[in-house]
């Protein structure tokens, strides 16, 4: 059994993480942890969102990528490998995790992005499936796996992997149902590694507040706590919030268990649900609230219609 564990994490970069996370997933769903939310169609929906990419897009993307090089970089190959494995890991840890902060922050801030994106939020549940929970076409232009193909071509290929392989679980922890960083902040002893803990990486209390459905109760923030692999970007540049507790309930409030096919294909593939933002002419960004209709003459300034706020989910 060790020496599995130990295959495991030699091979996080091909079938190693894979592998790590169906394990975890499946002590999530028998523990009960999915609760009754995990029907028909999200089972199918975060099946597909897990299997395609890891399974189809990124190895196309990885055999093409390295196909293409030696046509436009024909000098470049291995011209970094004489860069020390550390500086490699720390470099590029900072500029893939820094570029996909800003990826992932535009999703929410961009409206039209943001229904690439939306699939992602729409889950009524925290779990290890959500953290591969994409729309193919945020999942074709995700920079990870092009970053990674064109830095094993120049060199940096062992540094590449082993970032992608720590923050892969990193991220995928980090949505976890399992509040693995609860002890941290229960015991006073270890109050000063939680500090630092809930600053450098994304844990499930900051991350869970990113996909919660509200914010009213002070713990959810889905307009913020967009880091991936470094929760230290949210600190940087103001978006973060840290409570140390967990949101009660998750999602948007506009889902409409829009079928499987349509999160993950949309806009090849479009809903059958009426009004939904994934819908044929369905709005861009759904208003999660709707206010009532007043008389004509009772509407004050302070009840004027306004643009709809995107939820940062």
């Amino acid at each position: 059994m060790v020496t599995f564990f130990e295959k495991i994490f030699e091979n996080l970069g091909t079938w190693g993480l894979p592998t790590l996370v169906l394990m975890l997933g499946v002590v999530e769903f028998s523990l009960g942890l999915y609760k009754k939310h995990w029907n028909r169609n999200e089972i199918l929906l975060d099946i597909t969102c897990f299997t395609i990419p890891k399974l189809v897009i990124k190895p196309l993307v990885a055999y093409f990528g390295l196909k293409f090089h030696p046509y436009v970089l024909p000098d470049s190959k291995g011209a970094f490998d004489w860069v020390p494995f550390w500086w490699g890991f720390a470099i590029i840890a900072v500029a893939d995790d820094l570029t996909q902060y800003w990826y992932h922050r535009l999703h929410h801030e961009v409206p039209f992005l943001w229904r690439f994106h939306r699939t992602h939020h729409s889950a009524p549940y925290m779990g290890m499936a959500m953290a591969s929970r994409q729309n193919v076409i945020y999942s074709l232009f995700f920079s990870q796996t092009y970053l990674t193909t064109m830095l094993v071509y120049i060199g940096l290929g062992y540094p590449a992997l082993f970032v992608k392989g720590i923050k892969s679980i990193i991220t995928t922890l980090a949505h976890s149902s399992i509040p693995w960083d609860k002890p941290f902040y229960e015991n006073k002893f270890l109050h000063p590694v939680a500090w630092v803990l809930e600053r450098l990486i994304s844990t499930p209390a900051t991350h869970h507040a990113h996909h919660a459905d509200s914010t009213d109760d002070g713990i959810g923030h889905y307009k913020g706590n967009f880091g991936n692999m470094f929760f230290l970007w949210d600190v940087i540049f103001g978006t973060g919030l840290i409570t140390r507790q967990y949101p009660k309930s998750y999602g948007i409030a506009s889902y409409q268990q829009e079928e499987w096919y349509a999160q993950f294909m949309w806009p090849i593939l479009k809903s059958k649900k009426e009004g939904s933002e994934l819908s044929h002419n369905g709005p861009m960004v759904k208003d999660d609230v709707v206010e009532p209709v007043l008389e004509p003459q009772l509407v004050s300034p302070s009840l004027v219609a306004v643009e709809p706020e995107l939820k940062l989910a």
